[in-house]
């Protein structure tokens, strides 16, 4: 008799790097992960970067930052075999967690890594009436006048004091009037 068991679900893992080798691990590891065909174990290697403005010589550049020098994020499912791929890729040093035992991301740190984009879906558009359901203003009614889905926001015109007053909240915090 076979015994059919779900497939366990990727969780994000944090490999630690030789200093400056973060870009150079990830490609190799991409590279491994299509030579050998485990893509459904290893599923996606970032090496978080941040674009900073700096000023040199008078002059203004962007310049793109790693946000965690010497560690990449892999998010996979761990096996034997996909630890032994990764802790085996020049410049990686291992995992991050105790005695080298990969401990992954909490669904908590991996939220506010901003790793992983969620799809907010809201029940509202612009111009539509919404109840502030969280927050200083709770119970207050507005109008949507902006959705910002990339950075999680929406701003509603609330009525305080006979005076309308731009209100900017979370997506979550306000709720569509029936």
């Amino acid at each position: 008799m076979e015994v059919f068991s779900l497939p366990e679900e990727a969780k994000w893992y944090v490999v630690h790097t030789y200093s400056g080798y973060e870009n150079k691990v990830a490609s190799n590891l991409e590279k491994t992960v299509e030579n050998r065909q485990l893509r459904d174990l290893i599923q996606q290697v970032l090496v978080p970067t941040e674009t900073v403005t700096e000023i040199k010589d008078n002059k203004k550049r962007d310049v793109e930052r790693k946000i965690f020098p010497g560690y990449v994020l892999v998010k996979m499912i761990l096996t034997d075999d996909s630890w032994y791929v990764v802790r085996n890729i020049r410049g990686c040093t291992g995992f991050v967690g105790p005695s080298s035992k990969p401990i992954p991301l909490t669904e908590e740190e991996v939220s506010k890594l901003g790793v992983e984009k969620k799809e907010v879906e809201v029940s509202y558009g612009i111009g539509d009436s919404v109840a502030i359901t969280d927050g200083p203003l709770e119970g207050f009614i507005g109008i949507v006048k902006e959705i910002d889905k990339e950075k999680n926001r929406v701003r509603v015109t609330v009525s305080m004091f006979g005076r309308e007053t731009p209100v900017e909240l979370e997506l979550n915090q306000a709720e569509a009037v029936e």
